[in-house]
């Protein structure tokens, strides 16, 4: 067990110091993540503002697919490859972890196929092989990849998470939620994208509300993608107090945070 006081009006015990840590969106979160449920799927429950960055972007993929050839970059256990392959021509989704990939190929198609790798090394296929490209929270460092294998015209649209998600809540559990400075992931999406050479691209900030229903959520909330027996470890540390300010700050819809996603639309 870890025990924990209360000093300067912060939390002493913070999730990412304990040694069962895991550093979110790393390979081997991944890997842990898609053995724990085999998808990619919030474990909190909330409710969000509508519409917000994500209806928007998926609503755009689905009229930007019609009759295309496309790629899904970052698929995960094919959840959004599936829905997408009603509109599209053909569909490949893309991830780097195999457990995804396995549970994803479970539901391949004739014109939906899934293919595991790794984005850093690029693409294992022929130039100019899709009309349209999609990153729905995927990585970034597949960007100076696309080029290469979008047809002339083609264009991508990738979905990230915005500098301001869930802004208030380093200041609500101070020391629990880590602090929150500059924009550091709007800085690696420009530089990253000025670097890969497309005709061109722009990044739009969607600002919404998701209300977390219980003191419990806010735990799952920060400890996304963290083995249960750490979870369950956190939260006998820190229910309590996590109670206490949730009551304080909490409305009848929940507690509020700030929904904050980019959409980076890119013409090729």
């Amino acid at each position: 067990m870890y025990h924990y006081t209360k000093k300067g009006g912060d939390f002493v015990l913070d999730p990412s110091a304990l040694p069962e840590w895991i550093q979110p969106h790393s390979v081997k979160w991944y890997d842990q993540l898609s053995h724990l449920n085999g998808r990619y799927a919030y474990p909190w429950q909330s409710t969000y503002e509508l519409p917000n960055g994500e209806t928007i972007f998926d609503s755009k993929v689905k009229k930007l697919i019609v009759n295309k050839e496309v790629i899904d970059i970052g698929c995960g256990d094919g959840f959004y490859t599936i829905q997408n392959g009603l509109y599209a021509k053909k569909i490949i989704g893309f991830d780097i972890t195999n457990t995804f990939i396995e549970k994803a190929a479970e539901n391949k198609s004739d014109h939906i196929s899934f293919i595991q790798g790794d984005s850093k090394d690029g693409f294992p296929f022929k130039d100019s092989s899709f009309d349209f490209a999609y990153n729905r929270k995927g990585p970034t460092s597949s960007y100076p990849f696309l080029k290469r294998i979008l047809r002339e015209g083609g264009t991508v649209l990738g979905l990230h998470p915005g500098d301001d998600l869930g802004k208030e809540l380093p200041n609500i559990f101070p020391g629990f939620f880590p602090k929150l400075s500059g924009t550091p992931i709007l800085d690696k999406l420009n530089k990253v994208l000025s670097k890969s050479k497309f005709l061109d691209y722009s990044i739009h900030t969607h600002h919404s509300l998701e209300f977390l229903h219980t003191p419990i959520d806010v735990i799952k909330y920060r400890c996304f993608g963290q083995s249960p027996q750490m979870i369950q470890a956190v939260i006998a540390e820190s229910f309590q107090e996590v109670t206490h300010l949730f009551d304080r700050y909490s409305s009848k819809k929940g507690l509020a945070v700030t929904f904050s996603r980019y959409i980076v639309n890119i013409k090729v």
